[in-house]
């Protein structure tokens, strides 16, 4: 994680989870400014004691706040994943390494068309280049998990609002279907003539064969349909 990192002395650096601080440790030495989040009051209050003010520590839910940060590194609890996807597609960033259950790793990596593919999978790839680099067996681990983990780099493209991330949430929910029986079944209004698909709105193909960048046009092409409405 710390060589996926690459970071450099300047760059405002996160840690989600801390916990008893192994990775904290070897971050300390590579940054002037060096934030972490730890929801555990024991595990905080060891590491605090131990680092004193080699970084700014927090004793709190890092999804409930709203840090700034260029590089993010995380090993975070595997029932947070979905969330943290989200949460990271409202920020803006250079570049985050994180450790995820394996089986979550290749739901937002899955090309469309796939059987995992889903509405993470849309809102990780629209907001971000996600590569899985490599796997990490459970025994790594002490205790050992019952799951396999993969170490996965997501770099920026684009910040998503919390209005497209409930869309693409929402159209997901019929990812079977073909757009136009998606939109029908939404209660969503489409063009009454069917744009080709660069203009973002393929009806005819089916929802979860649709690229991250097709969906958020899609998104796009809606919601101008409405203010037209509207106005």
């Amino acid at each position: 994680m710390i060589r996926l990192a690459a970071v450099r002395h300047d760059e405002r650096v996160l840690e989600i989870g801390t916990g008893r601080g192994a990775l904290t440790k070897e971050l300390v030495g590579l940054t002037a400014n060096l934030e972490g989040y730890e929801i555990d009051r024991e595990s905080y209050e060891g590491l605090k004691r131990e680092l004193g003010g080699r970084l700014v520590l927090h004793n709190e839910d890092a999804f409930k706040s709203s840090p700034d940060f260029d590089v993010l590194l995380s090993s975070l609890p595997y029932s947070e994943s979905s969330h943290f996807v989200e949460w990271l597609s409202r920020r803006k960033y250079d570049r985050a390494i994180v450790l995820l259950q394996r089986d979550f790793a290749m739901k937002i990596t899955t090309p469309p068309g796939s059987a995992a593919y889903r509405a993470v999978s849309v809102i990780s790839q629209a907001s971000a280049r996600v590569e899985m680099v490599s796997d990490v067996g459970r025994l790594s681990f002490d205790p050992p998990p019952r799951v396999n983990s993969s170490l996965v780099v997501m770099r920026w493209r684009r910040t998503l609002s919390a209005e497209q991330t409930a869309m693409i949430k929402r159209i997901f929910s019929q990812k079977r279907r073909t757009v136009r029986a998606a939109l029908k079944s939404l209660g969503l209004e489409a063009p009454p003539s069917a744009p080709d698909p660069a203009a973002g709105l393929p009806l005819q193909c089916r929802v979860n064969s649709l690229r991250a960048d097709s969906v958020l046009a899609m998104i796009g092409v809606l919601s101008r349909v409405e203010r037209g409405a509207e106005a």
